[in-house]
């Protein structure tokens, strides 16, 4: 179906409050013009009327006069930069980007997961490579202390089960 008939459609489905269709029929358009940025609004507007913010800013994280708010659920809900590259869903290079402000954003989330793999990573890769992109965190003090602690706990019980094994053994034999 050509893209002005699909949007027809969404249009129909918005204006009869059938927001799951016109959410699904944009996700398909946007699945097939990942570089249409107009698409990607109106699949974030969507989000907006169905209430989830993470979506909207998913969906409007290119765009110039982005929601703060719905921008920072997005990066609260994909934290590291891999599974954010995953969530655009953009594809081919970062200059198929319609507008300066998209370059920029696509490059940036990008480097981000270049910095952490400590390779360079193109929009390309397979998603399975995007999801390694995780930074690495050095533990704090309280992560480390509990760490210890449970490490220390473990190591009691393991004790604990030899001593009743040999105390056992004794038992039967002695």
């Amino acid at each position: 179906m050509p893209l002005h008939e699909t949007l027809a459609r969404v249009d129909a489905d918005l204006a009869a409050g059938r927001v799951p269709m016109a959410r699904q029929r944009l996700r398909g358009l946007v699945g097939s013009f990942p570089d249409d940025l107009a698409l990607r609004r109106r699949l974030g507007e969507v989000y907006r009327l169905y209430g989830e913010p993470a979506e909207a800013g998913r969906w409007t994280y290119l765009e110039e006069d982005r929601d703060p708010a719905e921008v920072a659920a997005f990066e609260a809900r994909y934290h590291a930069p891999g599974h954010r590259m995953k969530a655009l869903a953009w594809s081919g290079p970062e200059s198929a980007a319609g507008s300066a402000v998209a370059r920029t954003r696509l490059a940036q989330v990008r480097e981000e997961c270049s910095r952490a793999l400590g390779r360079p990573v193109d929009w390309s890769m397979p998603l399975e490579e995007l999801e390694a992109c995780e930074p690495v965190a050095e533990a704090g003090g309280k992560e480390r202390l509990a760490d210890l602690a449970a490490g220390a706990g473990c190591l009691l019980a393991v004790v604990a089960a030899i001593a009743l094994w040999v105390n056992g053994l004794v038992a039967l034999f002695g």
